[in-house]
């Protein structure tokens, strides 16, 4: 993998990770909020796809070590 397609995974992964985090924060603001739980539901469900995401590149960026 060359340095440039390394750097655009971490730049991707940082604003995925911040996305996460913001999602994080509304989720927790809807439930103080006692928002629609069918709504909150679905923030959640999209929380989980960006950390699927993140994972993903994770496993790009850092190399498997066999044993």
């Amino acid at each position: 993998m060359s340095e440039q397609e390394q750097a655009e995974i971490r730049l991707e992964y940082s604003r995925l990770k911040q996305e996460h985090a913001d999602f994080d924060a509304a989720i927790n603001a809807m439930i103080a909020m006692g928002c629609d739980p069918l709504q909150i539901q679905r923030m959640k469900k999209k929380k989980l796809f960006l950390k699927d995401r993140l994972m993903a590149l994770e496993d790009r960026i850092i190399p498997d070590i066999i044993a």
